[in-house]
C-alpha cells in the first residue's frame, strides 16, 4: 500500500474435492474500526448460519424495493423504479456518501436530505432519523454546516443560501407523507462556533455543542427566519451560492439575489405556514404569508424577462438568466421551480416551460442542458462554475439533477407526452441501447449520471455517476410526478400525468401487511384526469382521488379509468 498504489489483499488455500464431491468456499470481506472489532466481526460470521444472513439481506431489500413495484408501457422505467434508484440512493448516497468520482463520505448538507425525501415512503424512519441528524448540524444563529465529516463533527460553515431552507422543506414533506408531526416536537441541540467575518465566504473548524438545544419546528422556522432577507429586487440574497455553488461570486459582495432562492423559499414558507397554524405560531404564520406575498409580486414584476424567468442578479444589479446575456440566457431551474412551487403565474411557467423545451432540451443528442449558452468569453464572472470547461458539468452541460425537476414541471402542467419523453431521455439504459450508445456514454446503465457532456467533443458522455442525488429525484418524478402516485397522512393520492399513447399502468403498493393493487386504464388516450375510480368494487367519487389506507391485511383493488 502506498500513496498512488492501488492496494490488493491475495488469499491462496488448497481445496481437495473426491469425486463427484462438492465444496463450498466462503470469502469475507469486511472492515472495524481497530483489529479487536474486525476479530470480532470475523469470529461472529464463522460460526453464523449463512444461509440465514444472507436471506435477511435479501429480505431487507426485497422490503424496500418491494414496497412500490410498477409496470408501464415503458420497460426501462419500469427496471428503474422498482429497484435501482432506491438502491443506489440508499447504498451510495445515504450509507457510503462515497463513489467513484468522490470520496469524502461527508454529508452535505441540503444533498441527504433530498435523498431521504425519496424515501419517505418506503423506509421513513431513517428520513426522520435524518432530518434530526441534519438539524443538530445547525449554528444558534441559523445557519448550518454546508458539509461535515460525521466522526469528527468538523465541517464548513459557508455563505450558501438555499442549505437551511431545504431543512424546513425536507421537514414538511415528511409531515405531510407520514402524517408523524410528532417529529416537529423532537429536541435537538444546536452547534456553536464563529461567526464568519466580513468578506470570509467560508470556514472549516470543528464546531462545539451549544447549551441551547430546542424542538424540530423551532431548528426549521429559526432556518426560515434567518432566510428572509432580500435584495433590490425584492429577492433572496443568493449570498455564496445557491443550489447551483458554483456561482459562489454572483453575489459575493451582499446584494446579489437568487430567483430560484424565492421560488423554493416560497414553496418551504408555504408548507411551514400551515405548520405553524397546527401550533397557533400565529406570528410567523403571519409574517411568512407576508413574505410569499412579496415574492410573488418580486417574480412577476421584477423576475420577468419577457419569455422566461431570469436566474438572478449579479451585486452591481446585473441580470443573469436573461434574453440579454450572451452566455446563460436562459436557466432550466428558474422555470421549473415556478411550477415547482405553485407559486408562479400559470401562464408564465406555462410559458417559461415551454422555453425550456425549445432552448435546453435537445432531443438529437440526448440532452437537457442546465442553462445555455455555457460560460466561456464573457466578462460576467459568476464564479468557479466558469472554470469548469463549457458544456461540462454545472457549465452548460446536463445535470440531471436539474433536468429531473423539468420532468416534474411539466407533468405538474399536465404536459404528460413531454414529461414522459423527458423521462426516457435521462433515463441511463436508454443510454447504452446500442453498441454505440455504449461507446458514446461511456458509463453505467443502471445508475443515474450526475451530469452528461454537451461539449462538442464529447456530446453524450456521462460525467459523476453513483454518487449524486439525482436518482431520487428520477424516482420522484417517475412515480410521484407520471404516475400520480403520492402518500399522504395515510392515504393514497392519485393523479397521473402519462404520454397520450400509455394504455394503462399497473402499481402494487405494500401498506404494512395490506397490499394496494391499483390499475389505471386510458381508454381516451388522455394525458391526465381521473373520470372514474372504483376500490374493491366500491365507486369513490373523491376528486383529487383519494384512498385512506388500512393496514389489515387485505388485498384491495384500485381501478381508475382516465378521461
Amino acid at each position: 500500500m502506498g500513496s498512488g498504489l492501488d492496494p490488493c489483499a491475495a488469499l491462496q488455500t488448497t481445496v481437495e474435492i473426491a469425486p463427484n464431491g462438492v465444496a463450498e468456499i466462503v470469502l469475507f470481506l469486511g472492515d472495524g474500526p481497530d483489529e479487536t472489532e474486525a476479530r470480532s466481526l470475523v469470529a461472529r460470521y464463522r460460526n453464523a448460519d449463512l444461509d440465514a444472513v444472507l436471506s435477511e439481506v435479501r429480505c431487507f431489500w426485497e422490503d424496500t424495493v418491494g414496497t412500490i413495484q410498477v409496470k408501464t408501457p415503458d420497460r426501462s422505467m419500469d427496471i428503474m423504479l422498482n429497484g435501482w434508484l432506491t438502491y443506489q440512493t440508499l447504498a451510495c448516497r445515504v450509507w457510503a456518501r462515497s463513489g467513484f468520482y468522490q470520496a469524502s463520505g461527508a454529508y452535505g448538507f441540503r444533498d441527504q436530505l433530498q435523498d431521504c425525501m425519496s424515501l419517505a415512503t418506503v423506509r421513513p424512519s431513517m428520513t426522520r432519523e435524518h432530518l434530526l441528524k441534519a438539524a443538530s448540524r445547525q449554528f444558534v444563529e441559523g445557519d448550518v454546516q454546508h458539509w461535515w465529516l460525521p466522526h469528527s463533527g468538523q465541517g464548513v460553515r459557508t455563505r450558501i443560501s438555499d442549505d437551511r431552507v431545504w431543512l424546513a422543506y425536507a421537514a414538511a414533506h415528511y409531515v405531510k407523507v407520514t402524517g408523524d408531526a410528532a417529529v416537529l416536537e423532537e429536541a435537538v441541540p444546536f452547534l456553536a462556533g464563529p461567526e464568519l467575518e466580513p468578506g470570509e465566504s467560508d470556514r472549516f473548524f470543528l464546531p462545539t455543542a451549544s447549551d441551547q438545544t430546542a424542538s424540530l419546528y423551532e431548528h426549521c422556522a429559526r432556518a426560515l427566519d434567518t432566510s428572509l432577507a432580500v435584495g433590490g429586487h425584492g429577492l433572496p440574497l443568493i449570498g455564496g451560492g445557491d443550489w447551483n455553488d458554483g456561482m459562489n461570486r454572483v453575489g459575493a459582495g451582499g446584494k446579489g439575489e437568487s430567483v430560484w432562492l424565492g421560488w423554493m423559499l416560497h414553496a418551504a414558507l408555504d408548507a411551514f405556514a400551515n405548520l405553524a397554524d397546527a401550533r397557533s405560531d400565529q406570528t410567523r404564520a403571519v409574517k411568512w404569508r407576508a413574505h410569499m406575498r412579496a415574492l410573488v409580486t418580486a417574480f412577476e414584476g421584477q423576475a420577468w424577462d419577457g419569455d422566461w424567468y431570469r436566474r438572478a442578479w449579479f451585486d452591481d444589479g446585473a441580470p443573469l438568466g436573461s434574453a440579454t446575456n450572451d452566455e446563460c440566457r436562459i436557466d432550466s431551474i428558474a422555470q421549473s421551480w415556478a411550477v415547482l412551487s405553485g407559486a408562479g403565474r400559470r401562464d408564465r411557467a406555462a410559458q417559461a416551460m415551454a422555453a425550456v423545451d425549445r432552448e435546453l432540451i435537445l432531443p438529437h443528442d440526448g440532452l437537457a442542458l442546465l442553462f445555455t449558452p455555457p460560460f466561456d468569453r464573457s466578462p460576467l464572472d459568476p464564479g468557479y462554475i466558469k472554470g469548469d470547461p463549457p458544456g461540462v458539468r454545472e457549465n452548460g452541460g446536463q445535470y440531471t439533477h436539474a433536468a429531473l425537476w423539468s420532468v416534474m414541471a411539466f407533468a405538474g402542467l399536465g404536459e404528460g407526452d413531454k414529461a414522459a419523453a423527458l423521462f426516457w431521455m435521462l433515463n441511463p439504459i436508454n443510454h447504452a441501447r446500442t453498441r454505440r450508445d455504449i461507446h458514446r456514454y461511456k458509463a453505467e446503465p443502471y445508475v443515474v449520471a450526475a451530469d452528461v457532456y454537451a461539449a462538442p467533443a464529447h456530446v453524450g458522455r456521462g460525467g459523476w455517476t453513483w454518487y449524486t442525488g439525482s436518482a431520487g429525484w428520477m424516482q420522484r418524478a417517475g412515480v410521484e410526478s407520471i404516475l400520480g402516485l403520492r402518500i399522504e397522512d395515510s392515504a393514497i393520492r392519485l393523479e397521473p400525468c402519462i404520454p397520450r399513447s400509455w394504455p394503462r399502468f399497473e402499481i402494487m403498493l405494500r401498506h404494512g401487511a395490506s397490499r394496494y393493487e391499483i390499475v389505471v386504464e386510458n381508454p381516451q388516450g388522455v394525458q391526465r384526469g381521473v373520470a372514474a375510480a372504483e376500490l374493491d368494487g366500491m365507486t369513490i367519487t373523491v376528486r383529487p382521488l383519494s384512498v385512506p389506507l388500512k393496514d389489515d391485511g387485505a388485498v384491495h383493488r384500485l381501478q381508475v379509468c382516465l378521461g
